[in-house]
């Protein structure tokens, strides 16, 4: 598996698709930048059967010369680990998820050797970057655009995050129903688990307001925080916890010292599985404050199925994906009106009994449809189908036991000691 956008185990997709292919019987490699947690900066570890495998990378800070740097790095980085591993093994799967889509191309040294494609497809690139650069770079966007055709051509199976997705893969892609898989980012509910609230969380306060995620340009955060400064001077009953990290966090606490938020807001970094889920459920309101952009109407937020996991109500824009995944249990504004978004907190903070409804509706839709256990199965079949194929003209080295070995029928078996290996 091939991931630059986050390190592992923090990408909580890639880690869960990781862990479910171990139990499945797959060798797992992963390769992925060094962290900024502490367990997350070994150039080299097993955790929970998963071979990670670090390099160093700076970050994009600026421009677009900054990304430039940062992805020809993460690129040349990558393929030299992938040659290495070559060497000592062959592979039948490479697994590349995006962004940045080109990163699928560190992967030729195994494809040369017979393995199969899987491009699994996180972002919208072009939409990406349209929404990081306000559209200004139209020789980008064709470029983005170009990249992401060449991508879906070299895979031999796409996993797409949402039936959106999966409709771009077909269209800009032209790739084949069979050949294209929704796996969700659903939360792992054997590892996501609800705890006892801590009300010390709230600083004294009868509220507590929560928001779980990534701190980039596109995922809105700001406007989170200028809903709060609205919501501040109409109620002063409330404490507010932003846990995450990303390249605008720096900039989003000069913000909130700007609102005068400095006393109400807390930033936390990064928070293990445990402390997260603490925090959830210690949470009255829940916030995913992603603006409107062709981007962000097409993406699935993890966060709304974690915070619907913990039976926490949802504050959200009315963006496509956002109401699929979240339905009843989410109250929506109208998108990028930040007014809006705090009138619907204060709603919600007003009427506890609400509260609880729209948390329960959220749980029991997250157990029926949103949860892992759901998109492993899709995953299984993906998998499955990628082994199966004989790429490039070649049959598969081995057949092996599929992840959908404890639901449904198995392959063949395998001489003793052989295992799949997916990187």
């Amino acid at each position: 598996m091939l991931v630059e956008n986050n390190s592992v185990p923090s990408d909580r997709r890639v880690w869960s698709i990781a862990t479910a292919l171990v139990r499945a019987g797959y060798e797992v490699e992963v390769v992925c930048p060094v962290g900024s947690r502490e367990n997350e900066r070994a150039s080299f570890e097993a955790r929970d059967g998963v071979r990670i495998n670090r390099y160093r990378l700076a970050p994009a800070r600026g421009g677009m010369s900054g990304y430039l740097r940062e992805y020809a790095t993460a690129l040349w980085r990558t393929r030299r680990i992938v040659r290495k591993l070559v060497c000592e093994r062959p592979f039948d799967i490479v697994h590349s998820c995006n962004p940045p889509d080109f990163l699928l191309f560190a992967a030729w040294p195994a494809r040369r050797k017979g393995a199969r494609i899987v491009f699994d497809h996180h972002d919208l690139t072009p939409e990406l970057f349209q929404a990081r650069f306000d559209g200004s770079h139209r020789l980008l966007h064709r470029l983005t655009l170009a990249v992401e055709r060449l991508c879906y051509a070299v895979a031999d199976v796409v996993l797409a995050t949402n039936e959106s997705y999966r409709q771009i893969a077909q269209t800009r892609g032209a790739k084949l129903p069979g050949e294209v898989f929704v796996v969700r980012n659903g939360p792992d509910l054997r590892r996501f688990l609800a705890r006892e609230p801590d009300p010390s969380l709230k600083r004294g306060q009868p509220h507590l307001v929560g928001y779980a995620g990534m701190m980039a340009p596109q995922d809105g955060v700001d406007h989170a925080l200028r809903a709060l400064a609205v919501l501040a001077q109409r109620r002063e009953d409330w404490h507010a916890i932003f846990a995450g990290d990303g390249e605008s966090r720096a900039e989003l606490m000069r913000l909130s010292s700007e609102l005068g938020l400095s006393d109400r807001v807390e930033f936390v970094g990064w928070l293990e599985d445990e402390a997260m889920a603490t925090l959830l459920c210690s949470c009255d309101v829940c916030l995913a404050p992603e603006p409107y952009t062709p981007l962000n109407d097409a993406s699935t937020m993890i966060k709304i199925a974690e915070y619907m996991a913990m039976s926490r109500p949802v504050v959200a824009y009315a963006l496509r994906e956002s109401r699929f995944a979240a339905g009843d249990a989410a109250v929506y504004a109208e998108p990028n009106d930040v007014a809006a978004f705090a009138e619907r907190i204060e709603e919600l903070l007003n009427d506890p009994q609400r509260r609880e409804r729209m948390g329960q509706i959220g749980r029991e839709r997250v157990e029926r449809e949103l949860s892992w256990e759901h998109s492993e199965r899709n995953l299984a079949a993906a998998y499955s189908s990628a082994i199966e194929r004989a790429g490039h003209g070649r049959a598969p080295r081995r057949r092996a036991r599929s992840l959908r070995s404890r639901t449904g029928p198995r392959h063949r078996s395998r001489p003793p000691g052989a295992r799949r290996q997916a990187r």
